[in-house]
Formats: C-alpha cells, structure tokens, sequence
C-alpha cells in the first residue's frame, strides 16, 4: 500500500552533458600521441629502408654497387609510406585522428565542436605551419602555447582547432 501523503515519484534519466565534447586532452596525452605517431611513421617508413640498406652493404662485394638492394628499400619505404597515408587518411576523414590518436584516444575537432575536415587539418594544421616553422624557434613557441589554458598550440589557432578526448 503507498503512502498517500508521499511526494510524487518521476522516473528520471541521465541527461548527456552538451558541452562533453570539449574536455581538453592532457599535455602529456598529447605529447604521447606525437611521439607514437612518429615512431609509427619511422617504422613503416624509415626501418624498412634502413634494413634494405644495412642487407645492401653487409652483402657486397667490392666490384658489386648493390643497386638491386638499395632500390629494393627505397620501394619497400614507398610501401610504407603509402600504407601509412591511407591509414592517417581513413582515421582522420573519420574522426579527426591521427594513428596514435585513435590509440590513445584523443581527437581534433573544430573549436565550435564539429568534425575537422581532412583538408583544414593537412592545410592549416600541417602546410602552413610548416612553411612558418622556417622561422627560428617557431616549433618551441609553438609547443610551449599547449601551457595556455586553452591548451591549443599555434598550429591550433591557425587551423582553429582543438584536440578533446575521444
């Protein structure tokens, strides 16, 4: 039997948090994924290479230029470095991430919330800051925004982006 001087009962959901799309990813986070990312590029790019290389010389003889060899690893780095493309393609038009990203679960997206576009994160993100980066200690200036509390290097202001949990 209920009490019939109770307060009413309501059935009450979770209601998901708007703004749960912009919690910043760590510094460390990001640094991380940075360095994942280049060790991932190293070794489907340069090891390849690098062990042709090394197979190359420890395998000639002096009248022999090892030219099969040494093309060999040039070819097997194309490989690794097309295989590597279409990856980093795939992941960014699908979430905005890179490789290590997607692994250590952080994204870019714009800074109202909307998926980044391929073309702004490898035109803005990537091309123009390079072509800045020719300036003297643009890299560390670059970096050292991430201590802002927006937590956005340079290259995110350029691109207008922001790197958030997955």
């Amino acid at each position: 039997m209920t009490n019939p001087y109770a307060p009413p009962r309501a059935a009450v959901q979770d209601v998901a948090d708007p703004n749960a799309w912009n919690v910043p990813a760590d510094r460390g986070t990001r640094l991380g994924a940075t360095m994942l990312d280049g060790l991932i590029f190293a070794g489907m790019v340069y090891v390849p290479i690098l062990l042709f290389l090394l197979l190359g010389t420890a395998t000639r003889r002096a009248e022999d230029t090892g030219g099969p060899i040494f093309l060999l690893g040039f070819v097997a780095g194309l490989v690794g470095f097309g295989v590597w493309c279409w990856f980093t393609t795939n992941y960014v038009k699908q979430n905005g991430q890179s490789i290590a990203k997607r692994v250590l679960g952080i994204k870019v997206v714009r800074t109202d919330g909307t998926p980044v576009s391929l073309g702004r994160l490898f035109w803005l993100r990537n091309v123009v800051n390079g072509i800045v980066g020719i300036v003297p200690f643009y890299a560390l200036v670059d970096m050292l925004f991430i201590f802002g509390e927006s937590r956005q290097c340079l290259h995110d202001k350029i691109a207008d982006t922001i790197v958030v949990k997955a």
